[in-house]
This record gives C-alpha cells, sequence and structure tokens, in this order.
C-alpha cells in the first residue's frame, strides 16, 4: 500500500512544482482573511506566524499587534525599510497603550500574568524602537522574535475551551484538544515540532499518541536526492503503518483540514473533490518544515503512522495556493532545527521523539 504512497511523494513534488510554475495556479501574492486572523497580503511563509494566527481568539488589537511585529521582517527584506520599521513600531505602542482592550478577551485567572506579559511587551518594544535607530539589522530581527514569542503566549492565554466538537465516530482515534510541543533529536541534531490540534485533533491526536508510545524512538528517515520531502514512520521490515496492540488493527486517520472560515474541520475528502477550488487550509505547505501526514495515494482515509517533513524554498514553491493543500493534513511545523532538518538524508535516524509540553491536552481513544 505505501510503496504507492513513497512513489507518489518522491515523483509527484516535482510535478506539482511545474504545473504550480508553469499553469500559474499559485496566487502567491494573496492570501485572504478568515476567522482564523490570517490577513489579506502577501502568504505567510513562516511556521511560527502560522501558528499564531491559527489559535482560536478574535481579538483584534492582539492580532494589530501581532501583525505590526510580524511585518517588521517584510521590511527588513525589503531593502532595510527603517522608517516603515518604526511606524510598525509605533502602532504596537499604541496598542498597547490600551491593554484593557487586549485584557478583555483574557479569563480572570490569567488576567495578572496577560498584564505582566503587556508591560514587557511595552518595554521591549520601546527598546526595539531605540535599535532600530542603530539600523542593526540581525538585533532587530532577534528582538522582533522574542517579541512576538511573548505575543504568542498572550494569545494562547485567550483561548479557553477547544472550540467544536470532534465527531463521534472518531472517539476510537486519540485527539489533541490544544497544543503540544515535540522534541525530535535525530542522528543529525534536533528538531522542534509544535503540533496543532485546534485545526486537527485526529491527526495530530495520533501522532503524540505514537510519541507518547516511543514508536518513532530509531526509525529511519527516507528521502530521495530529487525529492522535496523527508518522510519516516515505517516500522521496520513491516511498512504496514501502526497496529494498535489492544484492537490488533491498522489505525486509520482520516483526511482532515480546518479551512480558512469554517468552524470545524472537513473530513475524508479532498478540497479538490469537494469543489472547493479557491479556498485553502488554516494550516498550509507554505512554511519550510510543514508536518504532515502521508497517505495513500488513492485512499483519503488510509493515513496512519507516516508523516512528511515539506522541504520546498518559498521562492521555488510560491506559498498560497500548493497543490498539496487540501490534499494532505498538515498538523504542525518545525519551528527550531530548520538547518537539521536540511541535512536529512535516507537511511538517518531518529533517536528520540519526546512530548515536551502539551502532552496533557492529549484525549486517549475510547476503544472498547
Amino acid at each position: 500500500m505505501f510503496q504507492i504512497l513513497k512513489s507518489w511523494l518522491k515523483n509527484s513534488p516535482i510535478a506539482l512544482l511545474l504545473v504550480t510554475l508553469f499553469l500559474g495556479i499559485s496566487t502567491a501574492a494573496w492570501t485572504p482573511s478568515s476567522s482564523a486572523g490570517l490577513p489579506a497580503g502577501n502568504a505567510i511563509t513562516d511556521g511560527n506566524s502560522l501558528l499564531r494566527y491559527s489559535l482560536p481568539i478574535d481579538n483584534k488589537p492582539v492580532r494589530q499587534l501581532q501583525a505590526s511585529l510580524e511585518d517588521i521582517t517584510t521590511q527588513l527584506r525589503a531593502n532595510r525599510r527603517w522608517g516603515a520599521i518604526s511606524q510598525d513600531l509605533s502602532k504596537a505602542s499604541r496598542i498597547l497603550d490600551k491593554p484593557s482592550k487586549i485584557l478583555a478577551d483574557v479569563p480572570q485567572e490569567r488576567q495578572s500574568e496577560a498584564e505582566a506579559m503587556i508591560a514587557e511587551l511595552k518595554s521591549g518594544v520601546n527598546a526595539l524602537q531605540e535599535v532600530v535607530k542603530t539600523k542593526d539589522k540581525e538585533q532587530v530581527r532577534d528582538q522582533r522574535a522574542k517579541l512576538l514569542s511573548l505575543v504568542s503566549k498572550l494569545e494562547e492565554s485567550m483561548v479557553t475551551e477547544f472550540p467544536f466538537e470532534v465527531p463521534a465516530k472518531y472517539s476510537n482515534l486519540p485527539q489533541l484538544k490544544g497544543r503540544a510541543t515535540v522534541e525530535v533529536k535525530t542522528n543529525k541534531g534536533d528538531l522542534t515540532v509544535v503540533v496543532d490540534g485546534y485545526s486537527a485533533p485526529v491527526t495530530a491526536g495520533n501522532f503524540v499518541d505514537l510519541v507518547q508510545r516511543g514508536f518513532y524512538n530509531g526509525l529511519e528517515f527516507t528521502r530521495s536526492e530529487e525529492s522535496y520531502v523527508v518522510q519516516t514512520g515505517d516500522p521496520p521490515g513491516k511498512e504496514v503503518g501502526f497496529i494498535d496492540p489492544k484492537t490488533h488493527k491498522y489505525r486509520a486517520i482520516p483526511l482532515e483540514f480546518l479551512v480558512q472560515g469554517d468552524k470545524e474541520p472537513t473530513y475524508g475528502i479532498t478540497l479538490e473533490e469537494a469543489g472547493r477550488y479557491t479556498d485553502l487550509p488554516v494550516l498550509p505547505f507554505s512554511a519550510y518544515g510543514t508536518v504532515a501526514l502521508a497517505r495513500p495515494e488513492y485512499d483519503n482515509n488510509g493515513g496512519s503512522s507516516q508523516v512528511f517533513f515539506f522541504l520546498f524554498e518559498p521562492e521555488l514553491t510560491p506559498a498560497g495556493r500548493n497543490l498539496l493543500d487540501g490534499r494532505y493534513a498538515v498538523f504542525g511545523y518545525v519551528t527550531e532545527g530548520k538547518d537539521v532538518l536540511q541535512q536529512l538524508k535516507a537511511g538517518d535516524k531518529i533517536e528520540s521523539a519526546k512530548v515536551v509540553q502539551g502532552g496533557e491536552n492529549l484525549v486517549k481513544a475510547n476503544v472498547a
């Protein structure tokens, strides 16, 4: 079964790239706004940013604060537009001057912590304004990243409950009702993967459950020279996915993705099959290090343990209309260790994979 998958993953990305570039299917310059908070404008190619925007919150001031800080990187790329960066920081400062609007969506029990983060952000923005005057590009980039990390924590403090009910027919599968962070140690170095159950609870839950079982420890990566993905998840000599020791059956995971503007995920059908050609998932294939569940080419619901890491460069595969979007379930992004990911070849191994944060968000499968 997975021989078909391997062949597709080996050859299809190149074909998709050619179709994307030559038929003009990609619309990199446009990303619609949505309930997930994604802004109109250039498609986002940073996994950390995509994770921030995919949080189920609707606080406009904090989103505006985030957008102002995110924009700094865009300006740094555009010949160091220091005036525009100063404007971004001035806007951020004005938003932070009205903390009550941000705190309005923070639960009472988290208010004091949120107030401290807002104060730290205000101080950090003021400090960054001084750094901008020196035109030190790297220092600006580093301090911006620290501020956005604080914004992420502030936004996460606004989430009070899981935003939808997963269909009951998937209660026999583990589900991630929130987020988790997984540290993957390989023979080439370490990767940090943030797994998002808010957008793909079943797919993310399956992965976190397998990590906790130690399933991936010792498994090899597969990657051909011409491939733009690196894949893992084959049990040695079996290639049959995960066999649940309780049921003695193959654990099949349905195709799952949350579309921008929808309130709950779509299951078992690709966007193309649904006729939703212009819609985009909340978690797109637009960032280097996108993590997705592999599956047989002709079985939407046949995924199990095999996962792959997306290695396309944004310059080669314009983000915003990648043809893998809506065909494979994205459930997270590599947030640290992209340089390590780039080095991985066929035969390299996962020495260990461990859930270091968010394990309490995993809801075990309801198996009779």
